[in-house]
């Protein structure tokens, strides 16, 4: 495995006077990443790009090590994709389309047959496999979709928006599945969501795109580390008090509708919280790291990318 799974440097992509990916340079090591952006940020089309599906218009982009736009094959045997959309060719069997996936992969006939039933398995579904693919629920795509993408054993898979149109428990389980293949298989996954509670339950790094551009990359142990100057601070009574004190040393402060008084100091420790209670003889019953760290600095990112187009 090479120390950076996806390196880009200016890559960029136009469609017409519209910059859909705009000079993007980023060094991506191996493991959990998310994709993170609304739609229309452009990561579809960052992995298109990446997977050669779509030319760039300039940059240079890396996978695996291997240079995109000269090494194309060698690349597509070695990395998974499940696009945004149905892929499935009508008419076919859930199984047939996989083996088909893993022969197109450059598996012989009876080794695609076996490893197609081996990632059906691994997928949860049982007799649907022998059902055609146009009766297939919105749930039992999605795990067809992650089976032909895993079919041929890749070191690396994209997944486009793999939770699309699932109810809860559905999100769940297709969620559990893309985090054990890192975790137990060592495959690399590449998830692009506007949703951040998938990002952030399976991801241990981040890539935030905006307008085409790279607005955030680092882990989510560290983007949430910007934030820990944002707390809760739980009190029994004077809650008024308590927001007027933060107020005077200048802090952003507010009042919560659970009673709560969110504030945010420079500090990233709580300290300063518990110096001014203490000065004030208020105990709190509890301060809380913010548990909205990661929202609050997406959304304070996205604010900022669309400030300085206007």
């Amino acid at each position: 495995m090479p120390e950076y799974v996806i390196q880009t440097e200016g890559l960029t992509k136009r469609f017409g006077p519209q910059r859909a990916l705009d000079a993007v340079s980023v060094a991506i090591p191996p493991g959990p990443i998310g994709l993170l952006g609304p739609n229309g940020a452009g990561k579809s089309t960052f992995m298109k790009c990446l997977l050669q599906l779509m030319p760039s218009t300039s940059g240079k982009a890396q996978v695996l090590g291997m240079e995109v736009g000269r090494v194309g094959r060698e690349i597509r045997t070695r990395v998974g994709y499940t696009p945004e959309q149905d892929c499935h060719i009508p008419g076919m069997l859930g199984c047939e389309y996989v083996a088909y996936c893993a022969q197109l992969s450059g598996l012989p006939y009876q080794a695609a047959r076996q490893r197609a039933h081996e990632m059906l398995d691994f997928v949860g579904m049982g007799q649907e496999r022998y059902r055609k693919i146009d009766t297939y629920s919105t749930g039992m795509r999605q795990r067809l979709k992650l089976a032909q993408a895993i079919v041929h054993d890749p070191e690396i898979i994209f997944l486009d928006e793999p939770t699309n149109g699932l109810d809860p428990n559905g999100r769940e389980q297709i969620l559990d599945l893309i985090r054990s293949l890192w975790l137990e298989h060592g495959i690399s996954v590449v998830l692009s969501s506007h949703l951040l509670n998938d990002v952030q339950r399976i991801c241990d790094q981040i890539v935030i795109i905006a307008l085409g551009k790279v607005l955030e990359h680092d882990t989510i142990a560290n983007l949430t580390a910007r934030r820990s100057g944002a707390a809760e601070v739980v009190v029994a009574r004077d809650q008024d008090q308590v927001h007027a004190l933060f107020k005077r040393q200048g802090w952003q402060s507010e009042q919560l509708p659970n009673g709560h008084i969110k504030v945010e100091h420079a500090s990233l420790e709580i300290n300063p919280i518990l110096e001014i209670l203490h000065a004030a003889h208020i105990t709190p019953l509890e301060i809380l790291p913010s548990p909205n760290a990661l929202e609050e600095l997406f959304v304070q990112a996205l604010n900022t990318a669309h400030e300085s187009v206007s």
